[in-house]
């Protein structure tokens, strides 16, 4: 892990979940963490922490839907660190209900972030890493990207085109050095699946709590049993970021749910 000393790691929804946990692991072996998020105080006391533990960390505010707001991000991020090594596009936003539920001005919120927030971000970073011929970039897809979910139709929508985005910009950029991959989270106990009005919840069979929905569909939809951390996540980014030969790939961390 010693060749992320002093890789410069972008990271866009950093502010929690399994951004916050990749800006942790990346920090923890020896990388300069960029930490982007819609406020910056959501990122800020993540940059104190990273920088208590010796490390070096750059808190920044951006809208990952519009274009000048990442460009600006991204060259803060180059003026403070020198350049770009690892772009995360990790930035999303979830919604769950069916299709009577949903509505244009839903549809959009969750293709903006999801799906046009990666382009977007995939784009700017192309613009540090295509002219030193070096770079990864790993996009934040789901395991809803390989399958269909009830009542997650605009969701499932935009991690399908996360994936399919990362397949076409690996074969562009194959022959520069740049590889581009996408993560698909299995399922993690936070988030979308957990509370009143999660997966778990509206999934729930006659009679059930959301507690005991929860571990049925664990157990159902999970081979191994067990739920997924934004730390295994993490280490699986880490991973894909330190591998020059893969590209183009939708790496699935779910227990074996999309084997």
């Amino acid at each position: 892990m010693c060749k992320f000393k002093n890789k410069i790691v972008f990271i866009t929804g950093a502010g929690g979940g399994i951004g916050k946990a990749t800006a942790m692991t990346f920090a923890k072996v020896g990388a300069n963490v960029v930490l982007a998020d819609v406020k910056k105080e959501f990122v800020e006391p993540l940059a104190q922490d990273i920088q208590k533990l010796g490390g070096k960390a750059l808190a920044l505010a951006l809208d990952v839907t519009e274009y000048q707001s990442v460009k600006n991000a991204v060259d803060e991020a180059v003026k403070t660190f020198g350049t770009l090594d690892i772009a995360v596009n990790n930035a999303g936003v979830v919604g769950i209900g069916s299709i009577e539920e949903i509505d244009e001005q839903e549809w959009d919120r969750v293709l903006s972030v999801n799906a046009k927030g990666v382009f977007i971000c995939t784009k700017v970073a192309l613009e540090v890493m295509k002219p030193q011929k070096s770079g990864a970039i790993i996009n934040t897809a789901s395991i809803a990207g390989k399958m269909g979910m009830a009542h997650l139709s605009h969701y499932v929508a935009s991690k399908f085109a996360v994936i399919g985005f990362t397949n076409s910009i690996a074969k562009e950029v194959a022959e520069t050095g740049i590889t581009v991959n996408a993560i698909c989270p299995g399922i993690i106990g936070t988030g979308m699946w957990r509370g009143e009005g999660g997966i778990a919840d509206r999934w729930k069979q006659p009679g059930e709590t959301e507690a005991q929905s929860w571990e049925r569909n664990k157990k159902t939809l999970i081979p191994q049993g067990v739920d997924q951390s934004a730390e295994d996540i993490a280490e699986a980014v880490v991973f894909l970021a330190s591998a020059p030969h893969i590209t183009g790939q939708a790496i699935a961390v779910d227990g074996g749910m999309t084997m």
